[in-house]
C-alpha cells in the first residue's frame, strides 16, 4: 500500500514539474526572408550575386526590437535561417531563385519543428518561368515545416498578395506609409502579433479575409503624405483596434511586373467572423471610392519642362526625379536618355554654368580608367546603356576627375567627374543616391548646387527634407510612370486606370480557409 501511495505521489510530481516546464518553454521561431522588387518590363536580369544574403546571428541585425537584451529576443528561442533582400532590378534569374530558396529550406530542416516563423518578403519579386515566387517559396517552406507552425509574414505595401500566399500565410501584415518610414514598425508589429498568439495560446487566426482590387497604380501616385492615400491608410489602424481583429491591410501591388497576381488587395485577420468581414470590407470600397482621386505626389513633366523651371528658379537645390530608371523600384539603372538630353543643353556646355549633379550613370571602364588616372585627372569612356539600350546608346563622357571613393557596399567604386557645370557620378555597379552623405563623402554639396537630378521616384525623407523645390521628369526606362506605355498584356482586365470605364467589382469579402485545413 506504502508502495502505491508514493508510486501515485511521484506520478503526480512528474506531471506537475512536466506542466511547469512546458508553462515555462519559450515557444521556438524561425526567421527567413527573400525580396527584391523587380520589374518585368525591364531588360536587367538579377543574380544570386546581388542578393545580400545573411544567416545565423547576422540575420538580427536587421531587426532591432530583436537585439540581444530586447524584450522580444527574450519572449522565444528564435533560429534564424537565410534573409536574403537585393536592391529593387530586373527579373530574377530561376537559378538564383532556386538557390537561395534550397538555402533557406535546409537550414530550416536543421533544426526542426517549430511552433512559429516569421516570413520577411518584399512580394513583388518576379523571377523567370514563375508566375508568384512568393506563393512559390511560402508553400515549399510549408512543405518543410508542416501546417502547425504559424507563420506571420511582413510585407512592402507595393508587393502582391496572390490567393496562395494568403492561404499559406497565417498572420499577415504590410507598410502603412509611402515613402516607408514605417518599415521596422510594420515587421515589428508582426513579430508582435506572432509572439501574442504562441503565447496566449491561441495560435492561427479563425478567419482570414481577402479581397482583390482591380486598381493598379504606381508608389508616385499612391504616396501617403497627401490625399487621398493619407486619408485611407488613416484608415487601416482603427479597424485592427476593434474586438476580434488582429490586424488589417492595404496592398496596392506593383505596377511594373505584368503577372495576374498585379493588382491591390485588402486583408484583414481576426476571431470575429463578422468584424473581420466588415473591416475588409469597408476599406476595400474605401480604396475604391478614391481611385479616381490619386495623382502623382509631385508636379510632373517632360524633363525639358523640368529643366526650364530648375534653371528658372532661385530656389537651391531644385531636385528633379529621373523616374522612368529608378533602380529603387526596378529600374535597370543605366539607361542614359537623361543624361544625353542634359549634356545637350548649352546652359551646361561652360564650366561657369549653373551646377548640376546628375546620381548617377554605371560605367565600369570610365571607372578603372579614373583609377589610373587620379583626382585632377582627364578621362573619356563610355557609359551606361550596357544592359538597357533601348532608349539611348551609351554616352561617351570626357571630363576631369574631381572625386574617387572606393569600397562602397553597393556601387564598389564612385567617381565624380566633371564635364561642363555638370557632375556626374559614374559608378562602378549601380547605386541609388538616398542620403546627403552618399554626396558629400564624394566632395559634394548639393545644398548649394543649381539643380540635382537623381534617378528616383518620389524622394526619400532626406532628400525631401533637403530640397529647394521638385519635380518628377517623366522619363523613359524599366518602371515608367506611364502605365499604358508599358503595354501589360497578363494582368487580370478590367484594371483601373487602364481601364477607366469599368464596372464597380465585386468587393464582397472571400474568406481564405485556414492554413493547411485543406491538406
Amino acid at each position: 500500500m506504502k508502495k502505491l501511495l508514493l508510486l501515485v505521489l511521484l506520478s503526480a510530481l512528474f506531471f506537475r514539474c512536466a506542466e511547469k516546464e512546458s508553462e515555462n518553454k519559450l515557444p521556438r521561431i524561425a526567421i527567413a526572408g527573400l525580396a527584391i522588387e523587380s520589374s518585368t518590363f525591364s531588360p536587367a536580369l538579377t543574380h544570386e550575386e546581388a542578393f545580400k544574403a545573411r544567416v545565423d546571428e547576422d540575420v538580427f541585425t536587421f531587426y532591432p526590437f530583436l537585439a540581444q537584451d530586447s524584450i522580444h529576443r527574450k519572449r522565444a528561442e528564435w533560429i534564424p535561417t537565410l534573409r536574403a533582400h537585393a536592391l529593387p532590378g530586373g527579373i530574377v534569374t530561376r537559378e538564383a531563385y532556386e538557390s537561395l530558396v534550397n538555402q533557406t529550406l535546409d537550414r530550416l530542416k536543421a533544426d526542426l519543428p517549430y511552433d512559429g516563423l516569421f516570413l520577411d518578403i518584399h512580394g513583388a519579386m518576379s523571377v523567370v518561368g514563375l508566375d508568384d515566387p512568393e506563393g512559390d517559396f511560402i508553400r515549399r517552406v510549408r512543405e518543410v515545416i508542416g501546417y502547425e507552425t504559424v507563420i506571420s509574414t511582413s510585407m512592402d505595401l507595393h508587393g502582391n498578395v496572390s490567393k496562395v500566399l494568403a492561404e499559406n500565410s497565417d498572420l499577415i501584415t504590410c507598410y502603412r506609409m509611402a515613402p516607408h518610414e514605417d518599415a521596422l514598425e510594420s515587421k515589428k508589429r508582426a513579430v508582435e502579433n506572432l509572439l501574442d498568439r504562441l503565447e496566449s495560446g491561441k495560435g492561427k487566426p479563425a478567419f482570414k479575409a481577402w479581397i482583390p482590387i482591380p486598381i493598379l497604380l504606381p508608389g508616385e501616385k499612391t504616396s501617403t503624405r497627401i490625399e487621398p492615400g493619407k486619408g485611407l491608410y488613416a484608415k487601416v489602424d482603427p479597424e485592427t483596434k476593434k474586438e476580434g481583429v488582429i490586424d488589417a491591410a492595404i496592398w496596392i501591388g506593383y505596377a511594373w511586373a505584368d503577372e495576374p497576381r498585379n493588382h491591390a488587395v485588402v486583408m484583414v485577420t481576426g476571431d470575429d467572423e463578422k468584424q473581420v468581414k466588415e473591416s475588409a470590407e469597408y476599406l476595400a470600397k474605401s480604396f475604391w471610392d478614391v481611385r479616381a482621386e490619386f495623382e502623382f505626389v509631385a508636379q510632373v513633366a517632360t524633363l525639358e519642362e523640368s529643366l526650364n523651371m530648375a534653371l528658372a528658379s532661385e530656389k537651391r537645390p531644385f531636385m528633379i526625379s529621373d523616374m522612368g530608371d529608378n533602380p529603387t523600384a526596378g529600374g535597370a539603372g543605366d539607361v542614359t536618355w537623361t543624361l544625353h538630353e542634359l549634356l545637350k543643353r548649352r546652359e551646361f556646355k561652360s564650366e561657369t554654368g549653373p551646377e548640376l549633379i546628375y546620381a548617377s550613370i554605371p560605367g565600369p571602364e570610365l571607372v578603372e580608367m579614373a583609377l589610373a588616372v587620379g583626382i585632377g585627372g582627364k578621362v573619356e569612356a563610355e557609359v551606361g546603356a550596357a544592359v538597357d539600350s533601348r532608349f539611348a546608346p551609351p554616352v561617351k563622357l570626357s571630363g576631369t576627375v574631381e572625386a574617387i571613393k572606393e569600397g562602397d557596399k553597393d556601387a564598389g567604386v564612385e567617381v565624380v567627374v566633371k564635364v561642363g557645370a555638370i557632375k556626374v557620378i559614374v559608378t562602378k555597379k549601380r547605386k541609388p543616391y538616398h542620403l546627403e552623405k552618399d554626396f558629400t563623402d564624394l566632395g559634394l554639396n548639393p545644398r548649394k548646387a543649381a539643380i540635382v537630378v537623381v534617378k528616383i521616384g518620389y524622394l526619400v525623407p532626406e532628400l525631401y527634407d533637403m530640397r529647394g523645390d521638385w519635380i518628377m521628369a517623366q522619363t523613359p526606362g524599366g518602371v515608367d510612370q506611364d502605365l499604358d506605355r508599358l503595354g501589360h498584356k497578363r494582368i487580370i482586365r478590367p484594371m483601373y486606370p487602364l481601364d477607366r470605364d469599368m464596372a464597380d467589382p465585386d468587393l464582397s469579402v472571400r474568406f481564405i480557409p485556414t492554413s493547411g485545413g485543406s491538406k
